[in-house]
C-alpha cells in the first residue's frame, strides 16, 4: 500500500488541490494533467513511482477539486494558469523537479521550464505537444475559432465539452475498450457538468492559440537547455500525432521517444508500461 496524501494549498488566495506521495527528500516529479481531467488521471501511476520519487500532482485552476472561480473573477488563460502552478511550486518549496506533462499540462509545464530552466531536472511528455507537426485535423474547428472568435465558431466546438465526447476521448484508439475504466471519464464529466464549466473550457480552447504561438519559444528552450526528455505517447491519439513526439529529436537529438498501442489517455491502459519507461529513463 502506498501512502498518498490529498492536500490543498493556498496560492495567493486560490485553493489548489494536489496529491502528494513519496519521501520528501526523494527526487521530485511534478505531474500535470490535461483536458478535461484532473490529478485523478494519475491514480494508477503514482503508486508505481512513489517508492522512488517525491510526487506532486495538482489540479489546475478550474479543474478537479481546485477552485473554479467565475470567468469574471479569474483570467482563464494558459499564462495565468501557469502563474498559479509556478507559484504553487514555490509555496511547496519545490526547488528542482522533473516534469511529467500531458495535453494541457504540456504548455503549462513548458512555460514553467522556460521561466526556470535551472529548476527542471528532466521532462516526460506523455502526449504533451510542442510542435505544429503534432496537431491533427481534429484541431481544425478549434483553429477556425482562433482565426475568427465568433459566436458561431464557439458553438461549433461546444461538442468538445459534451459527455459523449469525453467518453470518446478515453476510448478512441484503444484496441480493447474494456480496459478503460469508466471512473476517469465519469469523474471528468461530473466536473464538466458544474455551472460555468463549459464556458471556462471554451475560453481555454480559444486561448490554446497562445500555446501554439509559443512553440518556437519552447523549441528554443529545448535547443539551448537540452533537458533530458522522454516522449512516451499513445500512438493512436486523435489530437496529437506521433510526429509531435518524433519532433522533439530535432531540438534534443538524445530524446527518448517511445510509442504505445493506445489512445490519448494512455495511462488508462498502460500505466505499468509508462511507469517502467519513466523509471528506466530517469535512472539512466
Amino acid at each position: 500500500m502506498v501512502d498518498i496524501a490529498y492536500r490543498t494549498a493556498d496560492v495567493d488566495g486560490l485553493k489548489v488541490f494536489y496529491r502528494e506521495a513519496g519521501a520528501a527528500d526523494a527526487p521530485t516529479l511534478l505531474l500535470l494533467h490535461g483536458f478535461p481531467s484532473s490529478s485523478h488521471m494519475f491514480r494508477e501511476l503514482i503508486p508505481l513511482l512513489a517508492d522512488q520519487f517525491h510526487i506532486v500532482a495538482p489540479d489546475l485552476p478550474g479543474f478537479g477539486r481546485s477552485d473554479m472561480p467565475a470567468g469574471d473573477d479569474f483570467d482563464y488563460t494558459f499564462e495565468h494558469i501557469t502563474d498559479v502552478i509556478d507559484r504553487l511550486t514555490e509555496v511547496l518549496g519545490l526547488e528542482r523537479f522533473a516534469l511529467y506533462v500531458f495535453d494541457y499540462g504540456a504548455p503549462v509545464g513548458f512555460r514553467i521550464a522556460t521561466r526556470h530552466p535551472e529548476r527542471i531536472s528532466a521532462i516526460v511528455s506523455q502526449n504533451g505537444n510542442a510542435y505544429e507537426d503534432g496537431l491533427s485535423e481534429a484541431w481544425n474547428p478549434v483553429q477556425a475559432y482562433w482565426k475568427e472568435p465568433s459566436a458561431a465558431n464557439r458553438e461549433a466546438i461546444r461538442m468538445l465539452v459534451q459527455p459523449e465526447t469525453t467518453v470518446w476521448q478515453y476510448q478512441h484508439g484503444v484496441p480493447d475498450e474494456t480496459r478503460v475504466s469508466p471512473d476517469g471519464y465519469g469523474l471528468d464529466n461530473y466536473y464538466l457538468a458544474r455551472e460555468g464549466a463549459h464556458e471556462i473550457q471554451l475560453d481555454l480552447f480559444l486561448d490554446y492559440a497562445s500555446n501554439v504561438a509559443l512553440y518556437p519559444t519552447f523549441q528554443e528552450y529545448f535547443r539551448t537547455s537540452k533537458p533530458r526528455l522522454l516522449a512516451v505517447w499513445g500512438k493512436n491519439d486523435p489530437f496529437f500525432l506521433p510526429a509531435g513526439a518524433e519532433a522533439f529529436t530535432r531540438d534534443i537529438p538524445e530524446a527518448d521517444v517511445r510509442f504505445l498501442d493506445t489512445g490519448h489517455f494512455a495511462l488508462e491502459t498502460h500505466a505499468a508500461e509508462i511507469a517502467a519507461a519513466l523509471r528506466d529513463f530517469l535512472a539512466g
